[in-house]
């Protein structure tokens, strides 16, 4: 079965135009926004006009929903001890839950936020809150919602396998099936996981994530890393262009676990003004496509 590779790709015109542009690039997977990463949208649903013009464009890309991954907005400090923001950033949790299910993708990925407080036992457990509340509000659909491995700046959460445990632990089990999490390579090696010492050494990180969460990773972000190895620094390049290098990306992809789940490319895209109605694949998107598809020819 071929991997499902995507990326985030421009949504210049809308989620409709960003699913066209990925089938353009032949991919099968894909990243969006469902609301401007920038703001809660705690309040902000999703028009029903919406949510069919998308569809119907996944249907002309042949790209099935269920490899289709939203990212929740950058703002969401689920960690934070700030009762007014951990309040607002749980409900913006649940409502990026809603509008995804609405799309009926496969997943939201969201950043678990930062431990205010300085207590991190605490911080996950309000993370495992947000998650809970979300889950409960939105009760049906099958869209799951998962943590990202983070690159470990200050006092963000989710840098170690334990991290993401500890913050999974607290969901409960009858929840447990509509959660998970997935792996960013920048943020692990900028974290100080070393993916680029053997493929023995990458297989054991990705084995201890797995152990700590009591499950495999539900998603991959594939990004080579500006910043040196515990650098802390997320900073996306091109793959091979970066400190992590292209054999580490080989590697992974020939890992089991990078089977039947999306790999999505975040990396740097070339032609930010492309036009509304233009549903032309990124250069650099189709340049990193053609070059994960040789390294899975391969692996």
């Amino acid at each position: 079965m071929p991997l499902l590779l995507g990326a985030h790709t421009i949504d210049n015109g809308g989620i409709d135009m960003a699913a066209r542009r990925a089938g353009k690039a032949g991919m099968r997977a894909l990243q969006i926004f469902t609301a401007i990463p920038k703001y809660y949208g705690d309040k902000q649903s999703i028009r029903p006009e919406r949510v069919e013009r998308f569809r119907a464009a996944l249907e002309t890309a042949e790209m099935a929903p269920e490899h289709v991954v939203v990212h929740a907005a950058y703002v969401l400090n689920t960690a934070t001890a700030d009762d007014e923001k951990w309040t607002r950033a749980r409900d913006g949790l649940a409502k990026e839950l809603e509008r995804s299910t609405a799309l009926g993708v496969g997943a939201v990925c969201f950043h678990p936020g930062a431990a205010t407080g300085h207590d991190r036992e605490s911080a996950a457990k309000r993370v495992a809150k947000a998650i809970t509340h979300a889950l409960k509000t939105v009760k049906t659909g099958s869209t799951r919602l998962l943590i990202e491995n983070t690159a470990g700046a200050g006092l963000t959460m989710g840098r170690t396998p334990e991290e993401v445990g500890l913050m999974l632990a607290d969901v409960p089990d009858t929840l447990r099936e509509r959660t998970g999490f997935g792996l960013d390579t920048c943020h692990l090696f900028a974290a100080g996981h070393d993916i680029t010492a053997s493929r023995a050494a990458l297989t054991k990180i990705i084995d201890e994530f797995e152990h700590a969460a009591d499950g495999s990773p539900s998603f991959f972000h594939l990004n080579d890393s500006e910043g040196a190895l515990g650098s802390n620094k997320d900073r996306h390049v091109l793959l091979g262009d970066g400190k992590i290098g292209r054999e580490a990306f080989g590697w992974l992809l020939a890992d089991k676990r990078a089977k039947k789940v999306p790999l999505i490319l975040e990396t740097p895209q070339l032609n930010f003004e492309v036009a509304d109605d233009d549903d032309t694949p990124d250069p650099y998107d189709v340049k990193m496509m053609a070059l994960l598809e040789g390294m899975s020819a391969k692996k």
